[in-house]
């Protein structure tokens, strides 16, 4: 045995993750030290603006000779374009000090994403989200450029800016799913059982896009009666909500007959394998497309289980995924009034 045998492996290991955790620490305290740093010198350089208002190119000089000179002592990172989104994180979040704990977990690339966010609420929204998810910066990007604010909005009218306890339904169902991960054709015309290998086979991404607190439980999941079997496409559960959510795939224009099914699993679902301590089932048929009329006069209008949505299979730019809410947005309006 030689001396190096003496020292047992796990005594190697525990120095080891104290040290990670110690450079993890270190890292965060500098994370949020650096962004309260350059809120700091946003507001700097509007006050200092401001005192020089009296010349109408004197913000656009003050940043470039204050990039100038940081660059010669500090190095890279204070471009001008830097220098403004520092004065754009400050006329952005004003009283960030007060109104805002700095989230140890966000970095400041998370913050330069959201404060391009025009909405306040959702800012807010992205904020609490990104920190408590742990969202990437690219995760971030992506769920802000497709509207992942506004899709749970279109659903929960209003209740994703609520906090509420147990939380609403409508914070964890999007309308539409954004799917482009799964690198399908804008125009395929796939059977089913493809999209769902897709899904299976892209089965993280799948999750991320679902929102929080969803964990897989099978394909194909079979439920059964006295005399007949069913199979439902994907089942998952949501630990947050306590209860199964069951998803149900339609590469078609949804029609009353998807509905009805779903209806039934939901049923069944309640009755066969929901526990005593669980929530009502959900179920979402996710469809290609879909009929408002059909999903107006149908049980989807009042049902608190069921939920229809499209899925789309390439990111669309802001400017169209916001006219299709605000095109749901007006038919919803005129679906109320015929109701009411």
């Amino acid at each position: 045995m030689t001396d190096r045998d003496l020292v047992s492996p796990e005594f190697f290991e525990q120095v080891r993750t104290l040290l990670r955790e110690a450079r993890q620490r270190a890292q965060t305290s500098v994370n949020v030290i650096m962004v309260d740093a350059y809120w700091r010198i946003g507001q700097r350089i509007v006050d200092e603006e401001q005192a020089g208002a009296t010349r109408a190119d004197y913000g656009q000089y003050l940043i470039r000779e204050l990039s100038r000179q940081l660059g010669e002592e500090f190095g890279q990172g204070f471009s001008v374009a830097n220098l403004k989104n520092f004065r754009q994180f400050y006329t952005v979040f004003p009283e960030f000090p007060k109104s805002y704990a700095v989230r140890s977990q966000l970095s400041w690339s998370h913050y330069r994403l959201i404060m391009r966010v025009e909405d306040a609420l959702a800012r807010d929204y992205y904020i609490r989200e990104a920190a408590e998810q742990q969202w990437s910066s690219r995760q971030l990007e992506r769920n802000i450029r497709s509207r992942w604010y506004e899709r749970l909005l279109s659903t929960s009218s209003g209740a994703v800016a609520a906090e509420r306890a147990p939380p609403p339904v409508g914070e964890f169902i999007k309308d539409p799913y954004v799917l482009e991960f799964l690198g399908l054709p804008e125009m395929a015309n796939e059977a089913e059982s493809q999209l769902e290998t897709a899904l299976i086979g892209k089965l993280q991404q799948f999750l991320l896009e679902l929102g929080k607190g969803f964990s897989f439980v099978g394909r194909q999941f079979r439920i059964s009666s006295e005399t007949s079997h069913f199979y439902i496409d994907l089942v998952f559960y949501n630990y947050l909500l306590k209860c199964f959510v069951l998803i149900d795939l339609k590469t078609g224009k949804l029609v009353h007959q998807d509905i009805g099914q779903m209806d039934m699993y939901v049923r069944m679902f309640d009755d066969l394998k929901r526990g005593e301590d669980d929530n009502p089932t959900l179920g979402i048929i996710l469809c290609a497309d879909k009929d408002d009329t059909v999903v107006r006069y149908s049980v989807l209008h009042e049902s608190e289980q069921l939920f229809a949505s499209k899925y789309l299979r390439v990111l669309p730019t802001e400017e169209e995924l916001k006219r299709e809410l605000e095109a749901r947005h007006v038919l919803d309006r005129v679906g109320e009034r015929n109701w009411g």
